[in-house]
């Protein structure tokens, strides 16, 4: 009992072996703001990992649907159907190759 009593008045912080007492509470404080830290910046950490895999994901949407445009674009139907108002369309002759000997 009268060690429990010595303990709720906290005279291991005040006699004359309290330096010691001392450093391992300030040890023990240190570490524990050093934890909470780490706790914080893995958490800071995790959030821009999810918010960069959010960004990556949009991105490789987009990716994908400019692609698919750009694939529409140079069907040849659709190059001919722009091209026919101005009267451009496909030839009606086979390209002749040109050969050239050298003598």
């Amino acid at each position: 009992m009268k060690k429990l009593l010595s303990i709720l008045k906290m005279e291991f912080l005040v006699n004359e072996d309290a330096l010691k007492n001392w450093r391992v509470i300030i040890f023990l404080s240190l570490l524990s703001l050093i934890m909470i830290a780490s706790g914080h910046a893995t958490d800071r950490k995790i959030f821009k990992i999810a918010q960069l895999n959010d960004d990556l994901k949009m991105l490789k949407s987009e990716f994908v649907e400019q692609r698919t445009a750009i694939m529409n674009l140079k069907m040849e139907t659709k190059i001919i159907k722009e091209l026919s108002p101005i009267g451009i369309g496909p030839a009606k002759t086979p390209p002749i190759k040109i050969i050239v000997k050298k003598d």
